[in-house]
C-alpha cells in the first residue's frame, strides 16, 4: 500500500491512496474460506461448497468490503502520523466505475486543513468586565417584597394605590370569565389606576384591552387567552370587584429571619441587608462573567484573522448530517456556521497554549457541586456523598449531560485565562444601570 499528498494550496490537500493485492488477498481468501465452511447452497453437503462457487458467489461483495476497510483504516492511520489538523472527514474524489476484477486500485480523497494562526488576547481596545454591586434601592426593595410574601392581608373597604383587588373580568362576545388578584402598578397608563381608586366591593369597572398592559403575557393571564387571542385584541372587559385587601408587612424580627435563613444565622436588620447583598452579589457575578466571556468570544472572532477551506466544507456539509444537502442549502448553512466553526478553532488553539486539561474527576466534582447547588435550593443543605455520587452517576450515564458539563468546566478555565490574560477595564454599576447599559432595558 502506498499512500502520497500533495497539497493544493495552504487549506486544501489530496490524498492518493494505492492498494496491492498483497494488501488485501489473504484476508479475502480467509474470509472466503470461512464462508466455504459455513455456507449452505443446496445440492452441497456444509463444508464440501467447491471454493470456485463461494468465490463467484462471495468473492465481489467480500473483496468490496475488505478494501473499503483498508482505505480507512490506512487513511486515518496516515491522518494521525501525519499530524495533519483537518477539517470535517475526507471527501472521496468521484471516480467513473471501478473495475473490481483488477488487482490494484487508487482511491483520491479531498481533504481540508486547518489554517496557521495565532491568538492575541491582549488586544489595543480593552473590554469591560462588569462588577455589579447590589445598592441600598435594590437592597430595600428586596426587603419590602420579602415583608410582603410573609405578611398578611387585610381587608379594605375601597381601593387605594397598594390594594391588592380580586376579582372577575368578563365579556360575553369573547366568552371571557376569569377571577383573577391584580395590583395597580401592573397596568400601563396612570388613566387605568385611577379608574379604581376609590373603588368597592361589587363596583365594576369597564376597562379597554388595547394598550392594558405593556406585555401581552401579562393580559393573556388576566383574561385566561392564548397568545394569539390576545394579539392586537381591542375590547372592553368589565372586571367586577369581589374583594379588596392591603397586605401589611411583616414584622422584621428573629422569628423571620430564622424563616428565611435558619436558626441563628442572621440575627438584625443589618446582617439581613448583608446576607440580600451577599445572595444577590453571588448571582451577579454570574451574570457579569457570562457576559465578560461573550464579549471577548466576540472579540476573538471578529480579530483573530485567518482563511478557512470554505468551498471544501461547504462540500462537506452536503453529505456530513443526517440529512443530505444540494448545493444551495449546504451554502447557506456553511455562512450560518462559519462564526461557530472559527470560534471552535481559536477556542482549540487557546486549550492548547493554557494546557487546559478535563479529567472524569473534574466532571464528577462539577456535577456534584452543581446537584448540590439544586438541592440547596429545595432546602436539603446537607446531602450525603453517597447520594450526591449516585445522582452525578446516573446524570453522567447521560453522554449529552457529561459533554455540557465538560463544555462549562472548558468555558470557566478559558474566562480565568482571560481575566488573567485579556486587556479588561473594570466598570462597577448597580444591578439595574447593568441592565440597561448591556440590555437597553428600563
Amino acid at each position: 500500500m502506498n499512500i502520497t499528498r500533495e497539497n493544493v494550496d495552504a487549506l486544501n490537500a489530496v490524498v492518493k491512496v494505492d492498494i496491492a493485492k498483497e494488501d488485501y488477498s489473504d484476508k479475502v481468501e480467509k474470509i472466503l474460506t470461512d464462508y466455504r465452511k459455513t455456507a449452505n447452497i443446496p445440492g452441497f453437503r456444509k463444508g464440501h461448497v467447491p471454493m470456485g462457487m463461494v468465490k463467484k458467489q462471495y468473492g465481489k461483495a467480500v473483496l468490496v468490503d475488505e478494501v473499503n476497510k483498508l482505505l480507512q483504516d490506512a487513511l486515518n492511520k496516515y491522518l494521525t502520523e501525519e499530524k495533519l489538523d483537518v477539517l470535517g472527514q475526507p471527501l472521496p474524489k468521484p471516480q467513473d466505475d471501478i473495475d473490481w476484477d483488477a488487482e490494484k486500485f487508487s482511491f483520491e480523497f479531498e481533504l481540508g486543513l486547518a489554517p496557521e494562526f495565532e491568538v492575541e488576547l491582549k488586544g489595543k481596545k480593552a473590554i469591560t468586565q462588569y462588577n455589579i454591586v447590589a445598592d441600598d434601592k435594590m437592597i430595600d426593595e428586596q426587603v419590602e417584597r420579602i415583608q410582603k410574601q410573609y405578611g398578611k392581608l387585610v381587608s379594605q373597604d375601597t381601593v387605594e394605590k397598594d390594594s391588592e383587588i380580586t376579582g372577575t373580568f368578563t365579556n360575553e362576545e369573547k366568552e371571557i370569565d376569569n377571577k383573577v388578584t391584580l395590583t395597580l402598578d401592573k397596568f400601563e397608563g396612570k388613566a387605568t389606576e385611577k379608574q379604581f381608586i376609590g373603588a368597592k366591593a361589587g363596583d365594576v369597572i369597564t376597562l379597554k384591552t388595547k394598550g392594558l398592559y405593556s406585555d401581552e403575557h401579562e393580559l393573556m393571564h388576566a383574561l385566561k387567552l392564548s397568545h394569539d387571542d390576545v394579539h392586537g385584541l381591542d375590547i372592553e372587559v368589565n372586571f367586577t370587584i369581589n374583594e379588596i385587601n392591603k397586605r401589611e408587612l411583616a414584622d422584621l424580627d428573629q422569628e423571620l429571619f430564622d424563616k428565611l435563613f435558619g436558626e441563628g444565622t442572621v440575627k438584625s436588620v443589618t446582617e439581613l441587608k448583608d446576607k440580600i447583598k451577599e445572595d444577590a452579589e453571588k448571582q451577579f457575578v454570574q451574570q457579569a462573567d457570562q457576559k465578560l466571556l461573550n464579549d471577548v468570544t466576540e472579540y476573538l472572532v471578529e480579530n483573530t484573522k485567518f482563511d478557512l477551506p470554505a468551498e471544501f466544507l461547504t462540500k462537506w456539509m452536503q453529505t456530513a448530517g443526517e440529512k443530505e444537502m444540494n448545493a444551495e442549502e449546504a451554502k447557506e448553512e456553511y455562512e450560518k456556521s462559519e462564526k461557530s466553526l472559527r470560534y471552535q478553532l481559536i477556542e482549540g488553539k487557546l486549550i492548547e497554549a493554557n494546557d487546559i486539561k478535563i479529567t472524569m474527576d473534574d466532571i464528577k466534582d462539577h456535577a456534584r457541586n452543581m446537584i448540590k447547588a439544586q438541592m440547596a435550593q429545595f432546602g436539603q443543605m446537607n446531602p450525603s456523598d453517597k447520594e450526591l455520587d449516585d445522582i452525578a452517576a446516573r446524570v453522567l450515564s447521560n453522554q449529552d449531560e457529561a459533554r455540557r458539563i465538560s463544555e462549562q468546566i472548558i468555558s470557566q478555565r478559558l474566562l480565568e485565562v482571560y481575566k488573567e490574560k485579556a486587556n479588561l477595564k473594570t466598570k462597577e454599576l448597580s444591578y439595574e444601570n447593568f441592565v440597561k447599559e448591556v440590555y437597553g432595558d428600563k
